[in-house]
């Protein structure tokens, strides 16, 4: 990243919580072309996580907000789906943490990991990222997310059945057999494809959605034009509703409402669902 834009950065992300009440709240105020940059406010850097760094996960990346100004920061974990790798889901990471997060990607242990298997690394991996990676000092470890695409999504919503302590979850495109929606307890953000011909919104995102009747919050977005694998490139509206359904419970940060209540109306999708009032 040029010097320039690094600079820029950390100017734009100097602390706006000085005057509020909310200590999770970081960054300025936001704007649409805040959310729908390629790079956010915080400048970041990455550091790899190699196979053996920690116990019931195998390898990831860590990005994290350079800036140390504003406190600690909240933490995501992300894991790929079936056949899939890290890479295929890297975006999220530095796109996430230019916002105010600690984001580790992962890959599977092993390609084929079923959602259940998925959902534990999830968990273990954020165990390690919130109390012996090298980050993290950065963390604030009462303050997590998971997220996953495909079987990862399926995982993300088994860990986040089992998981209450969670702050929020995003499935992409889940995939998982088990309807787990019941036992959400945890604001869930469910993306879909209008297209997708391998875990078809009917089928997965959407029951899974109705099924959250426990869930404090919750929402469902259907992609318009979009399939299985738009999840896995760098898509503004999937980071758009990403970080402000991030922002708002992980960092309990009220000025993200305007992005999702009421549901926008988003040429980009085909349906957006949720429990406004936040």
């Amino acid at each position: 990243m040029a010097t320039l834009a690094i600079v820029a950065s950390i100017a734009l992300a100097t602390p706006a919580q000085a005057g509020s009440s909310n200590p999770y709240q970081r960054g300025p105020n936001p704007t649409e072309a805040i959310v729908t940059a390629v790079d956010g406010p915080f400048a970041t850097a990455s550091v790899n996580v190699p196979s053996g760094s920690g116990p019931g996960f195998n390898n990831g990346t860590v990005y994290y907000p350079t800036d140390t100004s504003q406190g600690s920061f909240g933490s995501i974990v992300v894991m790929p789906g079936f056949l899939a790798g890290q890479s295929q889901i890297a975006w999220y990471g530095p796109r996430l943490a230019s916002h105010g997060f600690v984001v580790l990607t992962l890959d599977s242990k092993a390609p084929w990991d079923p959602p259940g298997d998925r959902g534990s690394q999830l968990l273990a991996a954020l165990d390690y990222l919130t109390t012996t990676s090298t980050v993290k000092s950065r963390i604030d470890p009462s303050r997590s997310a998971l997220m996953g695409w495909s079987m990862g999504g399926g995982g993300t919503l088994q860990s986040a059945a089992s998981t209450p302590s969670l702050k929020a979850a995003i499935p992409l495109a889940p995939w998982d057999v088990t309807n787990v929606g019941d036992k959400v307890k945890v604001p869930t953000m469910i993306f879909g494809a209008d297209g997708d011909r391998v875990a078809s919104v009917d089928r997965f995102a959407l029951p899974a959605y109705n099924a959250m009747t426990n869930a404090p919050e919750k929402a469902f977005v259907n992609l318009k034009n979009a399939d299985h694998f738009t999840f896995a490139k760098a898509n503004t509206t999937i980071a758009k509703y990403s970080v402000s359904w991030l922002k708002r419970f992980v960092d309990n940060d009220t000025r993200y409402d305007q992005f999702l209540c009421p549901a926008p109306n988003d040429p980009n999708t085909v349906a957006f669902l949720n429990t406004c009032p936040l």
